[in-house]
């Protein structure tokens, strides 16, 4: 295998079209490859997912003016198994669970690996805004923020590990997007000026409940609006259709405004209530923990700065060791924290790490 050789995940987007550039003109025996990962049924004509026949086609574009070999690869049924059934099963247990993150983790930096073994290239790179190097007083590699704060990335990508890391490539970690799309545009690419991708790839519309509902052939059941003292409020569509924190789309006369504060899946009920408060609490509990900068918490905690959602700022915290997993007490009270969605803590522009919410506390 010779090292100084990469394979490019290509979505079809500008980003990652620049990231091939990059690595090819740095000298890199380069490969581009997109992942195959949904059926056709989910692709959006309007282009706000990724993956879709137009984007194999804009990847495939791209790889001939940069004069690279580029493959698809059918990772439908490993997609399945590792992002979409978990991603279901998380709603339907009463969680908001992030896709994201788990494509990262099994599709990208697992099964793309182990892709780039068998064509005997050594290096992953994706269009991800975030920094990797590795710090010799630590004896560890380490994930940096991007340094454009307003694209960073390194939220979705805190489940790397020390194997992983020493292995990708971010080439556009020190870049903006506008330049991004500048260099896209030097070179003439057909996504030069494409938007970017949502969130959620095989969900295109946003109606996660919709979509669970068809692959699992028949509508969740309605259950009850609840108060947090018990009584029956109203009916709802089914609990998988409301997060926490929600505070529109509830058909609720309460005359005024009300918020999601919690969902039994086991009952079927979402308790609400107008007291916006209900909503903060201070400490979380983790499971499924990847820690990047240590190797380890020490029992009297460590001090970071934390979010539980991407789009959070984040916040002064404490992490501590707790069984198994990491117990998080942020200095203040946070809003919505729910259990499914990640929890990553930072120190300065290093991932320390992060986890699974389990539990929310006081």
């Amino acid at each position: 295998m010779q090292e100084k050789s990469c394979l490019v995940a290509m979505s079809g987007g500008v980003d990652s079209s620049v990231a091939a550039y990059l690595i090819r003109s740095a000298g890199y025996e380069t490969a581009g490859v997109t992942m195959k990962l949904f059926d056709p049924e989910f692709s959006d004509p309007k282009g706000r997912t990724c993956c879709s026949e137009k984007d194999i086609h804009d990847a495939d574009d791209v790889s001939i003016l940069i004069d690279i070999p580029y493959e698809v690869v059918d990772l439908r049924r490993e997609f399945d198994e590792r992002v979409i059934k978990p991603f279901i099963s998380v709603y339907e247990a009463g969680g908001t669970p992030n896709p994201c993150i788990e494509c990262n983790k099994f599709m990208k930096f697992s099964a793309l690996r182990d892709y780039a073994d068998s064509r005997g290239l050594y290096y992953i790179a994706t269009g991800h805004y975030a920094r990797v190097e590795f710090d010799g007083a630590r004896g560890r590699w380490i994930l940096r923020k991007a340094l454009d704060s307003k694209k960073d990335q390194s939220y979705v990508l805190y489940n790397l590990t020390q194997s992983d890391l020493q292995r990708v490539l971010f080439p556009l970690g020190n870049m903006t997007k506008d330049e991004v799309r500048s260099i896209a545009e030097r070179e003439g690419y057909i996504n030069a000026r494409k938007r970017d991708s949502q969130d959620i790839c095989f969900v295109p519309d946003g109606d996660y409940a919709a979509f669970m509902e068809r692959r699992r052939g028949e509508k969740y059941p309605q259950g009850d609006y609840v108060s947090p003292d018990g009584r029956v409020l109203g009916s709802h569509l089914g609990s998988v259709h409301y997060t926490v924190g929600q505070r529109r789309g509830l058909d609720l006369a309460m005359g005024e405004r009300c918020y999601v504060i919690e969902k039994d899946a086991a009952r079927n009920t979402v308790t609400v209530s107008t007291d916006e408060s209900l909503l903060f609490h201070r400490v979380c509990k983790l499971t499924d923990c990847n820690l990047i900068s240590v190797s380890e918490i020490p029992p009297e905690g460590m001090s970071v700065s934390a979010k539980t959602r991407y789009s959070q700022r984040e916040a002064p915290a404490t992490v501590y060791p707790d069984g198994d997993g990491l117990r998080l007490e942020f200095s203040e009270p946070q809003r919505a924290m729910t259990v499914g969605q990640s929890a990553v803590f930072y120190d300065g522009d290093i991932v320390v790490g992060g986890g699974i919410i389990k539990e929310v506390g006081a």
